[in-house]
């Protein structure tokens, strides 16, 4: 996998896994932008799912525009995202 930069714009993937997820409904598909790494933890899913070595990958705190997400509001909410659940944003938005 590859590790993210503070300030690297990166979009949340738009699951909906069948089982248990860490990733909040009202971030999936959504832009944000890193703002740090909190280290590598066992990926949660497959703790959830009784996997007895779960992956471990970075965990990256991303800043999402209140705006985006709820149409209103002008300050950022703060998601802790494993690094399975989000992909880097190319420069044409895509």
């Amino acid at each position: 996998m590859t590790e993210f930069r503070a300030g690297e714009r990166v979009r949340v993937r738009a699951v909906d896994p069948v089982g248990h997820t860490r990733v909040p409904r009202y971030v999936r598909g959504q832009v944000g932008r890193i703002v740090e790494c909190q280290g590598r933890w066992a990926l949660a899913d497959e703790s959830a799912a009784g996997v007895a070595e779960p992956r471990r990958e970075p965990v990256y705190t991303v800043a999402f525009a209140a705006g985006d997400l709820w149409g209103e509001g002008g300050h950022e909410v703060t998601v802790d995202l494993w690094e399975s659940y989000i992909e880097r944003v190319r420069e044409d938005g895509a």
